[in-house]
């Protein structure tokens, strides 16, 4: 039986995994330990090693397949893209933001560029998804160029309000969507 599919090894992983979140809501990241990961879990180093090669590791685990599922959950959930579809998603990238930033106060700049790295990848990857089904003529290297551009973008743009505490208006914010979507016409 493949160890992933064994529920003793989901069930010890997931006891790791939050463990690390409890812990980093009241610790910096650079102050935890896999001591104090293993005590949290009640295990012991040697299953630590078995799931995770150290606690950089077990942070990325962590992001990938725990915090950013409901981000990305909005994402993939669309059928094509559109301007209100990026809204969405915008939006959602905001709260996600500012929900991850109130929860980890002493843990989150350790964890932004992590987040950073893995949101662009996983938004492009659906992105590109998205433009393949609309745009079935497009090439390889076209449909990569776009998703990169507008998955960044938007990352960016969130990053941008939460760090300034407002939010844009939504006239700015659909004619900002509508270029994104609208490349073509302006090149």
């Amino acid at each position: 039986m493949e160890k992933t599919l064994d529920p003793r090894f989901v069930r010890t992983r997931k006891l790791i995994m939050d463990a690390f979140m409890s812990l980093v809501m009241d610790k910096d990241f650079k102050n935890i330990t896999i001591k104090d990961i293993t005590q949290k879990a009640t295990i012991n180093r040697a299953t630590f090693y078995y799931h995770f090669f150290d606690k950089y590791d077990l942070m990325e685990t962590v992001l990938r397949e725990d915090i950013l599922q409901e981000v990305l959950k909005d994402v993939t959930s669309h059928e094509a893209l559109s301007p209100k579809v990026l809204n969405d998603i915008f939006f959602r990238l905001i709260s996600f933001q500012n929900e991850l930033a109130s929860q980890c106060k002493r843990s989150y700049e350790a964890f932004t560029v992590k987040i950073e790295t893995v949101m662009k990848e996983a938004m492009s990857k659906a992105f590109k998804e998205l433009l393949k089904q609309e745009y079935p003529t497009w090439s390889a290297e076209k449909l990569e160029l776009h998703s990169i551009m507008i998955s960044w973008s938007l990352y960016g743009m969130s990053i941008k309000f939460v760090k300034n505490g407002d939010l844009p208006s939504e006239d700015i914010m659909k004619d900002t969507f509508k270029l994104l979507l609208n490349v073509e016409q302006h090149v």
